[in-house]
């Protein structure tokens, strides 16, 4: 049940969904969805349970809108521990990316203002919530695991592999936010994915970028990111152009066999995500 009440404290017009499956760790057996299984809570396979989360947080504050349990196969199919445990009569089993979905589109139908949805790769590998996104006209910044791959004009390739081959320049060092010591700062490099497909013809054309924010400490520590924004970013000073230092695509330029990275000026998102005009489109088993 999404608690209505509780969106006043941080609803804006640029408030973000975060999707996030906590654990809670338990010594019995009783409570409900209750089981040996991996939490993020301890790091390792516990007794615990398991509730899927939407938080939404905008410039205004954060609350705590919506949940769902996560009851694993060992309750689905044993209805006599549901029933002791109270459990609603024909609750079946549904994934945790099942109820982030279910999440997701309830507080859009109830009227909750979101612009983005954000979530970890648990989430973000999965093309079913980044479809639901898109056709519902909402932008996302999903995290996506290295092995997630993308079509490239040279053919599939990793993500890890794209960015491995992105030129010195292709990286840019911006903040992710304030933390307790100062600004967060990372490098951040990014290329443009193809059109995505417009599900509604009176929206604003829409974008899709692959992501890589690399530390600076530990440089070999990259995280990858599939975004998503209904505005295609421009360079103020590039005519119409999508691209960086006057750069733009057209029907007679020829396909590039490799990625071409530019400059992160002209990114996504605030932190400075960089553009590229390289042919690519998601793994196979995403949709167009």
């Amino acid at each position: 049940m999404t608690c209505v009440l509780m969106w006043p404290i941080g609803c804006a017009p640029g408030g973000v969904l975060i999707l996030d499956d906590p654990g809670f760790v338990k010594k019995g057996r009783v409570s409900a969805g209750v089981s040996r299984q991996y939490t993020g809570t301890s790091g390792k396979v516990d007794n615990c349970q398991i509730g899927v989360f939407a938080a939404y947080a905008s410039p205004r504050g954060r609350a705590l809108v919506d949940r769902e349990l996560y009851l694993p196969k060992c309750w689905t199919e044993d209805a006599a521990r549901c029933e002791a445990a109270k459990m609603p009569a024909g609750r079946g089993f549904a994934t945790k990316n099942e109820l982030g979905r279910a999440m997701l589109a309830r507080n859009l139908d109830a009227g909750l203002p979101v612009a983005g949805v954000a979530a970890d790769e648990a989430y973000g590998q999965e093309w079913k919530l980044r479809r639901l996104c898109e056709e519902r006209g909402v932008g996302y910044v999903l995290a996506v695991p290295k092995s997630q791959q993308v079509r490239s004009s040279a053919g599939m390739r990793r993500n890890d592999t794209l960015v491995d081959h992105a030129p010195p320049e292709a990286w840019e060092r911006h903040t992710a936010c304030d933390g307790a010591k100062g600004p967060r700062l990372y490098d951040w490099a990014g290329a443009v994915l193809p059109p995505v497909v417009d599900f509604d013809e009176h929206r604003p054309a829409a974008q899709r970028w692959l992501l890589a924010r690399r530390s600076l400490a530990e440089p070999g520590e990259i995280a990858y990111y599939l975004a998503y924004a209904r505005t295609a970013p421009r360079c103020p000073n590039s005519p119409a152009s999508p691209g960086c230092a006057g750069r733009s695509r057209s029907a007679s330029r020829p396909r590039r066999t490799k990625p071409d990275w530019t400059s992160t000026r002209c990114g996504a998102t605030r932190a400075g995500t960089g553009t590229s005009p390289s042919p690519c489109s998601p793994t196979p088993s995403s949709p167009p």
